[in-house]
Order: C-alpha cells, then structure tokens, then sequence
C-alpha cells in the first residue's frame, strides 16, 4: 500500500512538473530556463521578421529585457493576431507581446503589465484631407486585421459605420491603402508609427488618438508568481530609462510624441 501512494505521489509531483495532467494549465514561465515569446512578424517597429528570419521592434527589445531580468534566455517564434491566443493555449509560446488588454481576453488569458500605453489612431494617404478624426470614417473603408480587434473599435465600441474590410496582416492593409482599396488603418499609434516610418512618404498619421490602449504581455493562467515577475521587470525597465531608450530607437523619427513615459498602473496579476 504504501509503494502504492508513493507512486501515487510521484505521479501528481510529475504531472505538476510538466504543465499539469488532463489539460491543466501550463507551470510557471519561472521554471523555464528559455521563456519563447510570441511577436508580431508583421509589424514594423514593433514585431518584424528579417529575410534571414531573425526578429526586431520594440517587442524583440522589451522581451529580451525582460528575460534577462527574470535570468532567463529567449527564443522568438512569430505569432499573428489570428493565432496568438491558440499558441499560448497549445504551449507553443510562453508569452505573447502586443495583446490589448480587453475583457474578452481576459476571461481566457492572464496578462502581465501592460508594458506600454498608447491610443489608437489613424493613417490615411497623404493627400486625403477628409479624413481627420474617427467620426470621419463613417462610410469609408477600414482595414481589419483578423483577430487584432482594432476595426471593432471604430465599428462597435465608437458606433461609426465603417465598412471593415478583411485582411491578413498589416503588410496587406498598406497595400490596400497604397492601391486605393480602403481608406484607411487603425490601430495602435506605435504600429502605424512604424508602418509610416518602413514606408517613408505618401502617408499621414493623423494624431487623431482617440481610446487608450492599454498592452498586455499575454501569458497563461494559473501563473501569478510569473505574472508579478513580468511586472516587477517592466516597472525596472521604465524606471532605469531602458524603455525610453526602446521608444526613441524605434519610433524617434515617426513624429510620435514620446514626452510621457511613465510606469504603466498595472491591472493585477491572478
């Protein structure tokens, strides 16, 4: 009997070392000697993949920090809006970085941070001149991102009648936009900030910042001691100038105004 519940006890001890047993969430990102981090391969300045499949952006920066802090290595894997969520859930990535911080998302994910408040806005081509603020979308067609959820803001959050229309990745909105298929982008400021910045001329980032946006480093749930640890390097890297550093490498010349940086209040770790 007692051989039995010895190796009752082993078996538990395992499951909980290996992520746990019958779909269990996943063991702390402390224990990993390697945290693999998720970032957009699309997005200039902030999570973009090198024809020699290397990564860089803001979110390549911050990651590499932040595993440093916490004494960890770090490995890049690409992860599009569509499919973010889905590898964190298969294990395929540890965290996943620019994830805003929505209450659906919450529901199923935990977040540490955020690391970085911006507003969405928008970019238009630069000899339109209609377009100058949100309410002026109304009618127009609008880039939407499959899963990023940015084009449901204008839509549904602020009510404005857009006409969405459906792309991959942001590298496909410029080419509708370029083309004269849609109207224009909204996101996040800091990736239209980057995507005007690789394009240089022929387009306009309207400094229209309408709904904060508050972004989160997306982990799995069950891992709060992960999560303050997140939390506690991203106050440090604010703290001793590094993210201040980040912010002017990789968005110095796109016109952003970079003069408010400050320790992001961070929603809580569960």
């Amino acid at each position: 009997m007692r051989r039995l519940i010895a190796a009752g006890t082993a078996a538990v001890t395992a499951c909980a070392a290996l992520s746990g047993c019958g779909g269990g969430e996943a063991a702390s990102i402390l224990g990993k000697g390697t945290l693999v981090a998720g970032v957009r391969p699309d997005l200039p300045g902030i999570g973009f993949r090198r024809p020699d499949g290397t990564f860089e952006g803001l979110d390549v920066d911050v990651s590499r920090y932040l595993a440093q802090r916490l004494g960890k290595r770090v490995r890049f894997v690409p992860a599009l809006a569509r499919d973010r969520e889905r590898l964190l859930r298969e294990g395929g990535v540890d965290m996943v970085l620019t994830f805003w911080l929505e209450p659906e998302w919450q529901q199923r994910l935990a977040f540490a941070g955020p690391y970085l408040l911006s507003y969405q806005d928008i970019l238009v081509r630069d000899g339109e001149r209609d377009v100058r603020g949100v309410r002026d979308l109304r009618g127009r067609k609008i880039c939407a991102v499959t899963g990023s959820g940015a084009a449901e803001a204008v839509t549904v959050e602020r009510q404005v009648p857009a006409v969405p229309v459906t792309a991959r990745s942001y590298a496909d909105c410029m080419t509708m936009l370029r083309d004269g298929r849609i109207d224009a982008i909204t996101t996040n400021d800091t990736i239209l900030a980057g995507l005007k910045t690789r394009q240089g001329a022929g387009f306009r980032l309207l400094n229209a910042r309408f709904g904060e946006r508050r972004t989160g480093i997306a982990i799995r749930m069950g891992d709060p001691d992960g999560c303050e640890a997140l939390n506690r390097a991203i106050t440090r890297m604010y703290q001793d100038g590094t993210m201040g550093k980040f912010m002017a490498k990789w968005f110095g010349t796109s016109g952003l105004d970079l003069s408010d940086l400050e320790v992001p209040q961070f929603e809580g770790c569960l």
